[in-house]
């Protein structure tokens, strides 16, 4: 820990200057006014304000604006075998706040996005119970004690492609598995007790209902903890890729257990050991032994901005920010470097912090042209730090895909360019 980790976060004077990149103007908060000589854009008149625009009903369902067509989900093509068993990114380096839209949410399938009436959809509990039940869309959304709940929700082989080093040059392709969304719907701990789970019910197994059979099985006493049935997102139905018109949400565990077009939950006495479980999402060892049940997603961060696919366009001032999440509680303190980790000073977190939520931080700065070395640094409630990749290396090896939440280095050049780099 540097001199700089115990510093007012709020001192973000002294941080700028004990960086090197401290303007007066802007560590008082103030900007540098513009010329004096008026802007053609400004003075002349423009095509828009001119004709009238479109009438409301030109778009019964709104959409971004045509200037925004760039922030989209992409895809890397030779990551997977096919389109049906793929996976697309959300464009992190793009959003601001802590809530994803529900258009860019990343999307992995296993045997493609099925397309289901929900009129025929149901919902199966059997097993170890009292009393086996079938719900109805209908059924569900009649039940009391709706709740809504803000989570996180991250594949476990999001970063994968970075445990052999420096990979995918691109936030969107290196951490883009993971959205934060309001859901909507019910806990699953009132369904099953309506149909009374027997003494000796430990596990829960889950299932979907495209093609590719998804099954995971579940603790019992998370699924009594908060796990829940969704049918919304951020105020609308679950979208196709999400899981409509139902889903299970798990909070702070790893994304494929949040089984989508949910359709049967079972109650048994011991873990299914599916396919899922056993020869995907065990995390393999320089030993050649694998860990198993590692379904929490430890504290992780990264910066967004600057980053390879949002370099630095301008000196003087600009606004370094990114997101962090925990599977274990909520993140109490982000440290941001800009000299590959000599001196450490706390980000400013703006916007709510919820449990297993994303949070949004900043660090307003005042970058000369020199060359940064940018990483951030999460700890969340349960004094948890977030590790370097060679920490993690040193522990767990290299062969895994999974699990990766080691702290990521973007390069910043002197001409704002941004790469993906590693340094020891």
């Amino acid at each position: 820990m540097s001199d700089t980790d115990n510093a007012n976060p709020l001192d973000r004077r002294k941080f700028l200057k004990a960086a090197g990149l401290a303007g007066a103007g802007v560590a008082a908060g103030a900007l540098p006014a513009h010329a004096a000589e008026p802007e053609k854009v400004i003075v002349e008149k423009q095509e828009w304000n001119q004709a009238l625009g479109a009438g409301v009903q030109n778009a019964p369902y709104g959409k971004p604006s045509p200037f925004e067509k760039h922030v989209v989900r992409r895809d890397v093509e030779w990551l997977t075998a096919s389109r049906e068993s793929s996976v697309n990114f959300t464009p992190l380096h793009e959003l601001d706040g802590i809530i994803t839209p529900n258009g860019l949410c990343f999307e992995r399938h296993h045997g493609g996005a099925p397309v289901i009436d929900p009129a025929k959809h149901r919902l199966m509990i059997h097993g170890l119970v009292d009393k086996p039940l079938v719900f109805t869309m209908n059924d569900l959304k009649r039940f009391p004690g709706r709740i809504n709940r803000a989570y996180f929700l991250e594949c476990a082989a999001n970063s994968g492609m970075e445990w052999r080093g420096a990979q995918l040059n691109g936030c969107q392709y290196t951490h883009g598995m993971v959205h934060n969304v309001w859901y909507t719907g019910i806990p699953l701990k009132a369904l099953l007790e309506q149909a009374g789970v027997k003494t000796n019910g430990k596990w829960l197994l889950a299932e979907g209902a495209d093609a590719s059979g998804m099954t995971r099985s579940i603790p019992i006493e998370k699924v009594l903890d908060d796990c829940m049935i969704a049918w919304g997102m951020n105020g609308e139905a679950l979208r196709t890729e999400q899981g409509y018109p139902l889903r299970l949400v798990v909070p702070g565990w790893e994304g494929n257990m949040w089984v989508k077009w949910l359709r049967r939950l079972e109650i048994g006495d011991q873990a299914w050991e599916q396919r899922e479980e056993t020869s995907k999402y065990t995390d393999l060892l320089a030993n050649g032994k694998a860990r198993r049940y590692t379904w929490v997603m430890d504290a992780k961060s990264i910066v967004t901005n600057p980053s390879p696919q949002a370099p630095l366009k301008q000196k003087g001032p600009n606004v370094l920010t990114g997101m962090a999440w925990t599977g274990r509680g909520s993140i109490k303190r982000v440290d941001v470097t800009i000299d590959g980790g000599k001196n450490w000073h706390a980000a400013r977190i703006d916007g709510p912090v919820m449990p297993l939520s994303l949070v949004r931080f900043y660090v307003d700065i005042d970058w000369n042209g020199e060359e940064m070395l940018i990483q951030s640094r999460a700890m969340d409630s349960t004094g948890y730090v977030q590790p370097t990749k060679d920490e993690l290396r040193k522990i767990r090896g290299v062969n895994s895909i999974y699990h990766n939440n080691g702290i990521q280095t973007w390069l910043v050049k002197k001409n704002g360019v941004t790469e993906n780099v590693e340094i020891s």
